[in-house]
């Protein structure tokens, strides 16, 4: 049997290794900023997460996606802050983020799987 997070954690860090070797200094200062924003601020790290979340959702990542809610899982969301977040993105971007919102969830019960 597969599994996603596994599979999905495995070809994010193998892409972003040959991503980052190839020594480019706007991908790479792109990737440390990013890492920057979502760290401890005025907003605590779970809200950063649950924002990254909603805008991924909204923008159509489903890498965005899977990566904010395996963060957000590691932080402690429960399912029901995360459901309630994309509760807000599928608002904000519509009926047509439904499809996202579907492999979300089945993302999260595999995070929530993985962990038992």
């Amino acid at each position: 049997m597969s599994n996603p997070v596994k599979e999905f954690n495995e070809y994010r860090a193998k892409m972003n290794e040959k991503l980052l070797a190839d020594n480019n200094k706007i991908v790479k200062r792109i990737f440390n900023l990013d890492t920057n924003a979502y760290a401890e601020g005025a907003l605590d790290v779970k809200t950063k997460e649950l924002l990254g979340l909603v805008a991924s959702t909204v923008l159509r990542c489903d890498d965005c996606i899977k990566y904010h809610l395996e963060t957000s899982h590691k932080e402690g969301i429960t399912k029901e802050e995360m459901m309630e977040a994309m509760g807000i993105a599928t608002l904000v971007g519509g009926t047509i983020v439904i499809p996202h919102l579907r492999r979300a969830y089945e993302f999260w019960e595999a995070l929530e799987n993985s962990n038992e």
